[in-house]
């Protein structure tokens, strides 16, 4: 643990009050393209005079802007939201819930600790109502009811998460003037990938540049092309029994899907520097490739953080940009997608915890964070014109098309596992093992933590 853990009071206590002094971003009613009339909606009831404390894993910049969202309920409401950060949000909260000191909101960056959470009693239900208004106005509106479902102290089901910032996992990203000098197209389904790799390769080059290095993390990379590929392969419902182990990990399903990445990471013409560069590769370096001349490679699925990585100067929609990892045509599975995101959980209940959830259901909730930086959403209701940049508007547009989206399978899998025997597994899997033989190593660690 880093430095001391705060009390859960002092905890709260910083930044009190930072949002409801805060300037107002974007003056109420003067850019058209926010919904003004779902901000003017708050005004009634007036909340003046009452206080909750939301308390989350946001520091820095994170932390200013959703203290800028939260700002614009407190200037209308009259209340008083204070939000405070702490990088050691995931144990202190469970020690503020088990002591009977909690914030009246939570903000949880995985489902996994709402879910233990809820089952020992320690979180409210958002009610049917809210499941209700999830199905019916975000994208792959299901998908998100089932992530905030978690079972209660009864063992029943009950939504108790509502989600709120989503991150974007399922992409591809490639040079556009290197398609064009070759004269290849942005692939629609899979079919046409698996084509255009092998079209590559026919002309001469190399199609993927794929690194799993990462220190002590090494091997995580390959967990989100095995979900991806889960997601594409099989039903919704399979991958969720898989991240439960409802079923075996050396399910055939599951190796088929690591097979699958073996397609494209285990053939030596596939990959720069070959199969065997793919382990030793660190994966910040691995889009390098992309960037030479001659390309070293054309493509590199990874999640939307990794322009961090690219070479300094690199305007992405210009001198890169990325398309959706497609699915297949033939499997009739929709349009998966593999991501993360934040989810606001009742830790208290009260009138104004229960407002500010709905607060969070309104289009501008979510426009005044897009029109800033760092946030994507599958809310159906919002005007996709508001985000900050290109980029971020290209990947809303993926999230609102999504027919399926599924949270970071190895996230919800038990440490040992989830980070741990499937990174290692994958690394011996390109290394040369069989795809049977990693899984059943995989699922053997499994089984003996039960």
């Amino acid at each position: 643990m880093r430095r001391r853990l705060l009390g859960g009071a002092a905890a709260l206590a910083l930044g009190a009050g930072a949002a409801a002094a805060q300037t107002l971003v974007f003056p109420p009613g003067e850019d058209a393209r926010f919904n003004w009339a779902s901000y003017e909606a708050l005004k009634s009831p007036s909340l003046a005079g009452q206080t909750i404390t939301v308390f989350g894993p946001w520091l820095g910049p994170d932390q200013a802007l959703v203290q800028s969202v939260i700002a614009y309920f407190n200037a209308a409401t009259g209340a008083n939201v204070r939000y405070s950060g702490s990088d050691s949000f995931e144990q202190q909260i469970v020690i503020d819930t088990q002591a009977g000191s909690p914030p009246d909101i939570a903000v949880f960056p995985q489902p996994g600790l709402a879910a233990d959470l809820a089952g020992r009693g320690l979180l409210v239900p958002l009610g049917e109502a809210t499941a209700d208004w999830v199905r019916a106005n975000y994208a792959a509106g299901q998908s998100w009811v089932d992530l905030g479902t978690y079972r209660n102290k009864d063992g029943t089901p009950e939504l108790f998460g509502f989600f709120y910032k989503v991150d974007l996992k399922s992409l591809v990203w490639y040079v556009p003037e290197n398609f064009a000098d070759a004269g290849y197209a942005v692939p629609a389904t899979m079919e046409e990938l698996k084509a255009l790799t092998e079209r590559i390769v026919a002309d001469g080059g190399v199609p993927w540049c794929i690194g799993l290095g990462s220190g002590g993390a090494t091997g995580w990379p390959a967990t989100d092309w095995v979900e991806d590929l889960m997601l594409r392969t099989q039903p919704p419902e399979v991958y969720d029994a898989w991240v439960a182990n409802g079923i075996r990990f050396d399910d055939p399903a599951v190796v088929a899907a690591i097979e699958e990445f073996g397609w494209f990471a285990r053939n030596d013409a596939f990959v720069a520097g070959g199969a065997a560069a793919v382990a030793a590769t660190d994966f910040r370096d691995s889009p390098k490739g992309l960037f030479t001349s001659p390309p070293q490679c054309y493509m590199h699925r990874q999640a939307s953080f990794i322009p961090s990585f690219f070479p300094e100067g690199t305007v992405v929609g210009e001198d890169a940009d990325f398309f959706y990892f497609p699915a297949y045509a033939g499997l009739g599975l929709g349009k998966p997608v593999l991501g993360a995101g934040t989810l606001f959980a009742i830790t208290r209940d009260s009138p104004l915890a229960r407002a500010f959830i709905d607060f969070l259901k309104t289009p501008i909730a979510h426009e005044l964070w897009m029109a800033q930086k760092g946030f994507l959403t599958p809310h159906t209701g919002v005007n996709p014109e508001v985000y900050g940049d290109a980029t971020l508007r290209k990947m809303g547009d993926i999230l609102l098309n999504a027919d399926t989206f599924r949270f970071d399978g190895s996230d919800l899998m038990p440490g040992a596992i989830g980070a741990g025997a499937f990174w290692t597994g994958m690394v011996d899997y390109v290394g040369g093992k069989p795809a049977a033989e990693v899984a059943a190593a995989i699922q053997a660690t499994w089984d003996s933590i039960k």
